[in-house]
């Protein structure tokens, strides 16, 4: 059996194989509500053969949310088509998941085919974004409000309703999006980060955020389900966060109860100069699952069957994440096995139509 299509066990469930479908924003929604889009959009990988579906980054709270585009799931009336959803995943072998995000100072723009560009406060779909500190992204760009504790408080106890809401909604594993220059990765950069509280300066004081949205969540989510935490495992900018505070970070997350780390990058820093090149990002799963001993997730340009395989067969990591393929080839799963020599189940509606 080729190692891509090895089963895993994390807590109470085992998935399939290793692939996995990353979160990928589609802009799509209405005040937060999923609809038809999102059926068929995660519904169509679930079909093609993946093992985990994962949403798109789902904001906690509406001023949370990229764009007045983004997936919420702040509001009750949000569940009843997630639900339909999730139970379309799991009848195609499949384990659906979320992606609990708030976008921090990166919230209130346009939607990227009509230029992605932030919106300000006081203009039609655009709001005030807050941070932990009062720095904007690009100079371009409004300042954010800086949080204060009871902002903070605020955040975390959504955080929390949104985890409650997941479970109602029959996700099976939480992904916390603590990377790409949003929130949590704005409180774990010093570059974003100039507090001078027990939020910011130190090390410790940077993941504190963190650390307590995870405690949030727990207290609404089943210990028995998963829990991941995606991170920019670099912010590829000088006096940035590194690949070692991600180790360091990941040696703390094992105890708090987080069961794999999601290794990607970037996307803090205006500025940052991203080697891109097809897997550029596995070395930082890698990284961190040997020095930290926990299961990682590669992302990154992954594209190719025997690409992905070997990143599981050498270790490199235990999932592998990806998006933009499979934003091109929904079946991508049937189409690796066929390439490994491997035998999976198909469809019976596509029974006709396999190799």
């Amino acid at each position: 059996m080729p190692h891509l299509f090895s089963p895993i066990k994390i807590k109470n469930i085992e998935f399939k194989n290793r692939l996995v479908v990353s979160p990928m924003c589609e802009y799509s929604s209405e005040d937060g509500f999923a609809n038809n889009w999102h059926l068929v959009h995660l519904g169509s990988r679930a079909v093609g053969g993946a093992a985990l579906i994962i949403t798109e980054a789902t904001a906690v709270s509406a001023e949370g949310r990229i764009s007045y585009g983004d997936l919420g799931i702040y509001k009750d009336e949000h569940i009843e088509k997630l639900k339909e959803i999730t139970d379309f995943i799991h009848a195609h072998d499949a384990v659906a998941a979320i992606q609990l995000a708030h976008a921090g100072r990166k919230a209130s723009h346009e939607v990227p085919w009509l230029g992605n560009a932030q919106i300000p406060s006081g203009q039609p779909n655009g709001w005030k974004a807050v941070a932990p500190s009062a720095i904007s992204f690009t100079p371009a760009e409004e300042v954010p409000v800086e949080l204060d504790k009871a902002g903070i408080e605020k955040i975390k106890a959504d955080f929390k309703t949104a985890a409650a809401r997941a479970l109602k909604a029959g996700f099976k594993l939480i992904e916390l999006h603590g990377a790409h220059g949003y929130l949590i990765n704005e409180f774990l950069s010093p570059l974003s980060n100039h507090r001078t509280d027990e939020y910011g300066g130190s090390f410790e004081n940077r993941i504190r955020f963190l650390l307590e949205v995870i405690e949030s969540v727990k207290e609404a989510w089943p210990a028995e389900n998963p829990l991941f935490v995606r991170i920019s495992a670099t912010d590829w900018a000088e006096g940035g966060w590194t690949a070692d505070d991600s180790v360091a970070l990941a040696k703390i997350l094992i105890n708090k109860g987080i069961d794999l780390v999601d290794c990607s990058s970037g996307g803090n820093a205006a500025t940052a100069k991203i080697p891109l090149k097809p897997g550029y990002q596995v070395q930082f799963a890698e990284k961190v699952k040997k020095e930290a001993g926990i299961l990682t997730g590669a992302v990154g340009l992954i594209t190719e069957s025997e690409q992905a395989d070997e990143i599981i067969q050498t270790g490199q990591a235990d999932l592998v994440i990806m998006a933009r393929e499979f934003l091109r080839n929904p079946y991508f799963p049937m189409g690796a096995a066929h390439e490994l020599g491997h035998e999976v189940k198909w469809p019976v509606q596509y029974e006709r139509a396999k190799w």
